[in-house]
């Protein structure tokens, strides 16, 4: 049997409030409720349960793999949303998307304060890319 990875917990204040936010940024849906978990699935069969908690939440990281139309699509919301956004992890160049490998990435947070990254290129499948550090001004980004 290969291994696959199949579920994660995500910690949250507000379930309902957290999977809705990736839930519409992503173009995903949210699926009924299993038990205190609160389900969004994605392409490759992956399910985020979401789970509200009345505790300090340690920030999480989570990317997400997406084609060019699904990040152009996931971008537009961000901007419209006006949900800042950043090209790198650090918080150092906000408003711009990444180039990394030659793709493209972004990242922002979620209600509960997760870091979420979109890229459209698996980290290390171009490190001669010439676009590798390469950063890009999103108009209307905040």
């Amino acid at each position: 049997m290969s291994v696959e990875f199949n579920h994660t917990i995500v910690l949250s204040r507000d379930r309902e409030k957290s999977a809705r936010f990736l839930a519409e940024i992503l173009g995903l849906e949210v699926g009924a409720p299993a038990g205190v978990f609160l389900p969004v699935t994605t392409a490759n069969g992956v399910t985020l349960d979401f789970l509200t908690i009345d505790a300090d939440i340690p920030m999480q990281h989570y990317a997400f793999l997406v084609s060019e139309e699904e990040f152009d699509e996931a971008l537009a919301r961000l901007v419209a949303a006006r949900i800042p956004i950043q090209a790198d992890p650090h918080g150092n160049h906000p408003g711009k998307i990444n180039r990394h490998d030659g793709g493209r990435g972004v990242y922002f947070l979620d209600p509960a304060g997760h870091g979420l990254e979109i890229i459209t290129r698996p980290y290390g499948t171009d490190p001669s890319s010439p676009l590798n550090g390469v950063t890009e001004d999103v108009p209307g980004a905040v």
